[in-house]
């Protein structure tokens, strides 16, 4: 049994089919069945079902997709143990906010491919919840969220904080300080459960006794501010990467009593597939981590940046 068989098998049971495994393999879909034919033969068992339009495991089938993936993990992290970073070739799949992948996500982008040339980065930007069921079902190998969940099975490193104001369209409320009870009489746009800062905030609010009165829940941080500045309700939003709007007189910040509490944002990843890649990648992460300007450039030798 080879790890090229364990890949084919892997990559065809993930993928969807023999022609979708061999594009990700650079390699025939001719040569991908070979070795898919090889190892059924060693065990003497069928491991798709022929029958199917699809590329189906059977029974046994399934039972070697799980195999190959521990030993394809094992096999990398034995690789990534004794190999100098420059030699490391992998994938690396990472979930991340939206709130990440509009200020300092290129910078980590870019320090990685310094640093692991041969590593390829699958980013997935979605919300925090969703990305946290898509890391405990394997299908991400680290995310990048705010520190929403308590779950023993996550181990999480912390990374940085965002900090946060109440902002709405100028003009829509009155000029000076308000408490956050009045606020809540106001309408709100919210980020809803699925968000790791809506799930924070709201959970905030409840401590307070502070009840939205009238809440619209927006699952897009983009059409949050969009739906802020023309003049819907008023939100919690970044509070630094969105000054040059406020520059530009489109969003007014709110002096609100008591103020919004800062959120941490931590690095989480399944505790017993922890590798020295992925805690490389973690350390990165809190080097460049910044939330306080929008699509942050990656810093040259000579302090400038690279648009």
């Amino acid at each position: 049994m080879t790890f090229k068989q364990l890949e084919a098998l892997y990559w065809i049971a993930q993928l969807g089919g023999f022609a979708q495994a061999a594009h990700k393999l650079h390699t025939s879909q001719s040569a991908v069945s070979k070795r898919v034919h090889e190892l059924e033969q060693l065990f003497d068992t069928p491991l798709f079902d022929r029958s199917q339009r699809t590329a189906r495991l059977t029974e046994k089938g399934e039972e070697m997709f799980v195999l190959a993936r521990q030993l394809l993990r094992q096999r990398d992290a034995a690789v990534e143990q004794f190999s100098k970073p420059g030699v490391i070739e992998r994938r690396l799949r990472i979930g991340v906010t939206e709130l990440t992948a509009m200020t300092w996500l290129p910078r980590l982008v870019a320090l990685v491919q310094q640093h692991y040339p041969k590593v390829t980065l699958e980013p997935d930007v979605d919300g925090s919840l969703p990305l946290r069921d898509k890391l405990l079902a394997d299908d991400l190998d680290l995310i990048i969220v705010p520190d929403a969940f308590a779950d023993a099975r996550l181990p999480a490193k912390a990374v940085g904080q965002v900090e946060s104001a109440w902002m709405c369209q100028p003009g829509l409320l009155p000029a000076g300080p308000v408490r956050l009870h009045q606020l809540a009489h106001q309408r709100l746009l919210v980020q809803g459960q699925s968000s790791g800062t809506g799930r924070r905030y709201d959970a905030w609010m409840k401590e307070l006794g502070a009840e939205p009165s009238d809440a619209i829940v927006v699952s897009n941080l983009i059409a949050l501010i969009g739906l802020t500045i023309s003049g819907l309700g008023v939100s919690y939003l970044p509070r630094h990467c969105l000054d040059p709007l406020i520059g530009a007189g489109l969003l007014a910040v709110l002096e609100v009593d008591p103020p919004l509490p800062p959120v941490p944002y931590v690095a989480l990843y399944k505790g017993e597939h922890r590798s020295a890649l992925v805690s490389s990648i973690t350390m990165l992460a809190q080097s460049c981590c910044d939330f306080t300007r929008a699509f942050q450039a990656f810093p040259m030798v000579d302090g400038t940046e690279r648009r």
